[in-house]
């Protein structure tokens, strides 16, 4: 039996990412905020697997929000081409207007704004499309800015009591790109890959991008059509499968056989 592949042209595409990154009270709360910095604000957010939602269980609340203000308010924001800029601009004015929309909206949702970078300026890049690193704290799912994707530079904290309630949270989102948990628990960790409602998962990893062996892609939401990318997956999408059963006999047969055809 041969198998035979050939290219084929097919349609697939990704949907919305709202990725959440979960913090338990157990964790090394330093790697979970370093990995929150870089996650959040690395590409200035402009990227369909930053992480723009932080659910800390518990009690870490109050000090995750601290460290992580102290943080966003020192990142160093310039030019690209600057190898001391931690975060460069966004990739356009209209875009620009609307990340500070959102913002604006998470105000008058009534989320706490902790770190404002709307009026950032840069002297020499006055018409840069420049914002600083914002953080809100107390969001709710009920609000838009936790809800929708705003792919820049906006981290949301999202408080529960309980990592039940953190699964929950995830699991109801309309997007299931990418998450993650930070935690010593091994049976929290292990638990959260395995009931958890999202296509690419993180344990005390901030990013959670498979290897390329592995498929790429989200769930729910967030992903358009029936294939992923990379591994098994890329191969399947990519090409079209034909199959040949062939049969080589040493003579003719001169009696007719009322079987099932077999390999023989």
């Amino acid at each position: 039996m041969k198998i035979l592949q050939k290219n084929e042209k097919r349609v697939q595409a990704l949907g919305g990412a709202k990725n959440h990154l979960v913090v338990m009270p157990d964790c090394d709360l330093d790697g979970a905020v370093n990995g929150l910095m870089g996650a959040a604000y690395g590409s200035a957010g402009e990227r369909c697997m930053a992480q723009s939602v932080a659910v800390a269980v518990g009690d870490i609340g109050d000090e995750l929000v601290s460290r992580l203000s102290k943080k966003a308010e020192a990142l160093k924001v310039g030019p690209g081409m600057d190898k001391s800029s931690e975060m460069g601009p966004l990739v356009t004015k209209e875009h620009l207007e609307k990340v500070k929309g959102y913002v604006d909206l998470g105000v008058k949702e009534g989320a706490k704004l902790i770190v404002d970078g709307r009026d950032l300026k840069l002297q020499g890049y006055e018409n840069g499309f420049y914002i600083g690193g914002c953080l809100f704290d107390h969001v709710k799912k009920e609000m838009r800015i936790y809800k929708e994707e705003i792919f820049g530079p906006v981290l949301s904290v999202v408080r529960v009591k309980t990592f039940e309630e953190a699964a929950k949270l995830i699991n109801d989102h309309e997007y299931g790109n990418g998450v993650s948990i930070y935690t010593r628990d091994g049976d929290a960790g292990r638990t959260f890959a395995s009931k958890i409602q999202v296509g690419m998962v993180g344990i005390n990893v901030p990013i959670p991008v498979p290897m390329a062996f592995h498929s790429f892609g989200g769930w729910k939401r967030s992903l358009f059509g029936d294939s992923a990318m990379h591994g098994m997956e890329g191969v399947k999408f990519n090409t079209k499968l034909k199959t040949i059963t062939s049969r080589w006999p040493s003579g003719i047969r001169s009696n007719a056989e009322f079987v099932m055809p077999t390999m023989k």
